[in-house]
């Protein structure tokens, strides 16, 4: 999983969001738990690349379990089937992470970089640096904020987010 991480934060390598998702997929592919919970809630969050590259061919299987519940998801039956996939994969519960990925669709979640902050809003309601691409603000007083005394500028344009 290092490699993932080292290519998101471009640690060593050329920063690439895409590599990095190909490399966290290849951790899910070995079993790792925490690389499949997250490839999952990419591809349902509609992430860049998360659904190209977490595409699973052999989905059908799954498709089958899935039943009524792509009428509560608002993402497509085939990638509600990756979903599972990768939750199934990973060793996690189905329906009770899916229930959590519905709830944050619906209610909103944390995305905010800023650490004191507590904004629940849809991720695409989030600005993101036009520095480093990396982190995300609810507003513009957030991002003062974590730039001035939140340590964002620090590590912002450094190989620590690029």
């Amino acid at each position: 999983m290092a490699s993932n991480i080292c290519r998101a934060l471009g640690r060593g390598v050329t920063r690439s969001k895409q590599r990095a998702l190909q490399w966290q997929r290849k951790a899910a592919e070995n079993g790792d738990a925490e690389s499949c919970l997250s490839l999952a809630h990419r591809m349902y969050e509609d992430r860049p690349y998360a659904r190209e590259v977490g595409h699973v061919g052999e989905a059908a299987g799954v498709a089958a379990l899935i039943g009524d519940m792509e009428v509560l998801h608002d993402v497509p039956r085939d990638v509600l089937a990756d979903v599972c996939c990768w939750l199934r994969k990973g060793g996690h519960n189905m329906s009770v992470m899916l229930d959590e990925y519905r709830r944050e669709a619906l209610e909103g979640g944390q995305h905010c970089h800023n650490e004191g902050c507590q904004v629940l809003g849809q991720l695409k309601e989030f600005k993101v640096c036009p520095q480093c691409k990396a982190a995300q603000y609810c507003g513009a007083a957030c991002q003062k904020q974590d730039w001035t005394t939140g340590g964002h500028k620090e590590m912002c344009g450094t190989s620590a987010f690029k």
